[in-house]
């Protein structure tokens, strides 16, 4: 197996150029065209030659916009996570949501089985409590 390691690696340096290659825009490609890079790619790619050309001198390589780099774009503009009670957005939606008409309807319907539910059990209470009558 460690064998084929090295074999593996060519192959996916090479995939990768490839695959580079033909998705740079044409404006981004240094010192031959595109086409020309595809070619040296495919040609002399068993021997790393052409996809490490490309990689070094054909491509443009940007920097990042502004001079920094991702990770410290990211430290100075981290979201800071607040608790649900400090967060002024979620408790106001809160407020919102409690006096939403569906809020109204929800709370009356609940009213309603609670009353519902109390009737019926004081009907089963008598319906005990007459049963036992009798059996005595």
């Amino acid at each position: 197996m460690l064998r084929y390691l090295p074999f593996l690696l060519v192959l996916a340096l090479w995939i990768y150029a490839f695959i580079d290659c033909l998705n740079t825009p044409e404006e981004e490609v240094r010192g031959l065209p595109k086409v020309v890079w595809v070619i040296i790619i495919l040609l002399f790619g068993e021997v790393l030659v052409g996809p490490i050309a490309w990689l070094v001198a054909g491509r443009r390589r940007h920097a990042p916009a502004g001079g920094s780099t991702p990770s410290e774009w990211h430290r100075s503009h981290r979201t800071r996570w607040v608790a649900p009670d400090d967060n002024p957005e979620f408790l106001h939606s809160l407020r919102e949501e409690a006096a939403s008409p569906e809020k109204v309807k929800d709370e009356s319907l609940l009213k309603d089985w609670e009353a519902d539910l109390r009737r019926r059990e004081e009907e089963l209470k008598k319906r005990e409590g007459e049963q036992g009558g009798e059996q005595a």
